[in-house]
């Protein structure tokens, strides 16, 4: 049975990739194997972030859904409501349609706004090119570090004890995804396969990437 997809997790028993899905799904198979005394370590991990995530397995599995029904409802209930609160801060004329402007504090020196004030049409327009122009001179050098980071988190968290791992990580960091792949051969095909997900998920992992 699917839950909520809304959100992707992986869950691995030692080396051995055994659920992908939604934090429910991946949730009650981890619950499922706990239950026949699974003789290797047992990981959820974030597809988002890579980082390690806790499992509330007390209980049956309604209780378990419905406590984590209950935490994805306040998170979506948390978010939506910041969300209109940062709408709904940013002065609006009659018949003016919301534009999705959120309105947040900036803290910068007297000579920053000196300088904003100097430029033509308004701190706001101004600081809106200067953000959009920085993003696409950035080429996508922040995803990919993202993507390398949550690599990085996944394998720490799972193969720091696998042979080659610090090689692994320099190729990693380096950009060198071939490298990567292939110095990654040796080891479980479940943990390069997700390790390679994670770090690819923003489009090849190519040094020259940031050197462009």
């Amino acid at each position: 049975m699917s839950h909520d997809t809304s959100e992707a997790y992986t869950a691995f028993v030692g080396t051995r990739q055994l659920a992908a899905g939604s934090l429910i799904d991946v949730a009650l198979a981890v619950k499922a194997v706990e239950g026949d005394d699974a003789d290797a370590p047992i990981l959820a991990f974030d597809d988002a972030t890579g980082s390690v995530v806790d499992l509330d397995l007390r209980g049956t599995t309604a209780e378990i859904v419905a406590r984590l029904s209950e935490r994805k409802k306040g998170e979506t209930a948390t978010a939506e409501a910041q969300a209109a609160s940062d709408t709904d801060a940013v002065p609006r004329g009659r018949g003016r349609p919301k534009l999705g402007v959120i309105a947040r504090e900036v803290t910068l020196l007297p000579r920053h706004w000196d300088w904003l004030s100097a430029q033509p049409g308004g701190a706001s327009q101004v600081l809106r090119r200067l953000v959009d122009e920085a993003r696409r001179s950035n080429a996508g050098q922040t995803e990919v570090k993202s993507a390398r980071e949550a690599a990085y988190r996944f394998l720490h968290a799972l193969a720091g004890d696998l042979p080659g791992f610090e090689d692994v990580i320099r190729s990693l960091f380096a950009g060198h995804e071939q490298d990567f792949a292939d110095r990654m051969n040796p080891w479980p095909p479940d943990v390069k396969r997700y390790a390679l997900k994670l770090a690819t998920r923003s489009g090849p992992l190519l040094a020259d990437r940031e050197r462009n």
